[in-house]
């Protein structure tokens, strides 16, 4: 997530700055050059994490003959939402109306009052849930390496038991260091950095499964996926064919930034709205092969086994190496992500705090040491809000549960429900006209698989919590 930019300034020509408006937009700032191809590569970087290591339990849950259907019709959903979205970049005029540089401008702008603090709230609670996710994914890879390791010394039948708190613990003091880096989600490297990352291991997981697949001689699963019986109930099975959909929402889930990535497209002509289309268009189909790859030959070598996490869940056992070079690169994604993540919690409690004690030296007292900015609130409310997450994750640390839930609560409102709210304001649909109730007839099923694959989800956590122990890792 790209944090906002500096406020506009008026460029004049009168006063001297003609030849500097060449190099700028209808909004003073500097001129962008974006094009179907970046925009493209920035969604898909942007989507792949992950969420695709859940896909291949996803499937096993649906089945062959339901679970490429329902990635298929979530990337349709998804992209359709998006093209809508990205008509409401600019306010008014298309071509020359007001830009949003952000998804909470374009709620504001078109929208308003209580529904741009709803869209608030909604997507505050989900960012402190990605970093619970992320700090459960990343402690489950560390303990993974570890296991890895332990079985190829000591042989795939001992348990290799560890706890995954000390793990949480570390990624936790680590993410305590980072986030007293000011604006560490504008590293310019960071985003090759988590291109690479999310790329190896998702390679690695892809390459294993057909390797695996090629080993078994074909392909394992059924039409219909896990069955009822061998310690799976009728209750249970719809459950986690609930949940299945969440977590291919989650692995999908870009919406929230496409506005900033709209933000880097080049000045019309054509409109930001039809290059943002054609690269929606681009990148959705290139992740939905590529899920589709990694999903599938999940399933397929590993049939009603696939694990909530495909490098973790000791489907694959060797090469051990390969697998510790997966993980390493989950973790080395995540700790940056969580960072990128989190920075609008931070800046927003930090916003709230300047202007609510303007003369407090505890808020606004700072000390730059090499690239740390050092402030007593800072470091307490930064320090703390990655406890809470820690402990949290250390209470519940089901990933596949986590993923679904997040991805189940996000969908509807930040995928579905405000593009197709602000698209009806920003294009004036009629109440009522065939258009009008075709986009509410939408959003109302979107809510409901929302809905129930957050039960779902929820119902899993529940079952899962009978026999768990808090912090028993």
């Amino acid at each position: 997530m790209v944090s906002s930019k500096a406020a506009p300034f008026e460029v004049s020509a009168e006063a001297g700055n003609a030849r500097d408006a060449a190099w700028l937009d209808d909004d003073g700032r500097p001129r962008r050059s974006g094009t179907v191809w970046t925009a493209s590569a920035h969604i898909v970087t942007a989507v792949i994490g992950s969420g695709v290591l859940s896909l291949a339990w996803a499937i096993a849950q649906l089945g062959w003959a339901a679970g490429p259907a329902v990635m298929l019709l979530f990337a349709f959903v998804i992209y359709y939402t998006s093209t809508l979205l990205a008509e409401c970049y600019r306010s008014g005029d298309p071509v020359a109306g007001k830009r949003s540089y952000t998804y909470m401008d374009a709620v504001r702008a078109s929208l308003g009052g209580a529904k741009v603090r709803l869209c608030g709230a909604i997507q505050y609670a989900n960012l402190f849930g990605v970093a619970i996710g992320y700090t459960i994914a990343a402690s489950i890879s560390m303990r993974a390496i570890k296991r890895a390791d332990c079985f190829h010394d000591k042989g795939h039948k001992n348990p290799c038991r560890s706890s995954s708190n000390p793990y949480m613990i570390l990624f936790g003091a680590a993410e305590v260091v980072f986030s007293q880096i000011p604006d560490f989600d504008q590293i310019w490297w960071l985003s090759i950095v988590a291109a690479v990352m999310s790329f190896t291991y998702s390679g690695i997981g892809l390459a294993l499964g057909v390797m695996q697949t090629v080993a078994n001689g074909g392909f394992k699963g059924s039409l219909t996926g896990v069955a009822i019986g061998d310690g799976v109930t009728s209750t249970q099975k719809v459950w986690r064919s609930l949940q299945a959909f969440g977590n291919i929402a989650f692995a999908y889930s870009y919406s929230i930034i496409l506005i900033e990535i709209q933000d880097t497209i080049k000045a019309p002509p054509p409109s930001e709205a039809t290059v943002m289309k054609k690269a929606t268009m681009v990148s959705v189909a290139t992740t939905t092969v590529f899920y589709m790859l990694c999903g599938c030959m999940g399933y397929a070598a590993f049939g009603d086994a696939a694990p909530d996490n495909l490098l973790t869940g000791f489907g694959f056992y060797e090469p051990f190496w390969l697998l510790d070079v997966a993980n390493v690169a989950i973790v080395v994604h995540l700790v940056g992500a969580y960072q990128v993540f989190c920075q609008p919690i931070f800046a927003f409690v930090e916003r709230w705090a300047a202007a609510a004690w303007p003369d407090s030296a505890f808020v606004s007292r700072e000390v730059r040491v090499g690239p740390f900015a050092l402030s007593v609130f800072r470091l307490t409310w930064r320090s703390a809000f990655v406890c809470l997450t820690t402990v949290t994750a250390m209470l519940l640390p089901f990933f596949g549960d986590v993923v679904g839930l997040l991805g189940a609560v996000s969908f509807w409102p930040l995928t579905v429900y405000f593009p197709i709210e602000m698209y009806v304001v920003q294009r004036g649909v009629r109440r009522g006209s065939t258009r009008w109730v075709c986009l509410q007839l939408l959003s109302a099923a979107c809510l409901l698989v929302s809905v129930a694959a957050a039960a779902g989800s929820i119902a899993d956590v529940i079952d899962a919590l009978k026999v768990y122990r808090p912090f028993s890792g």
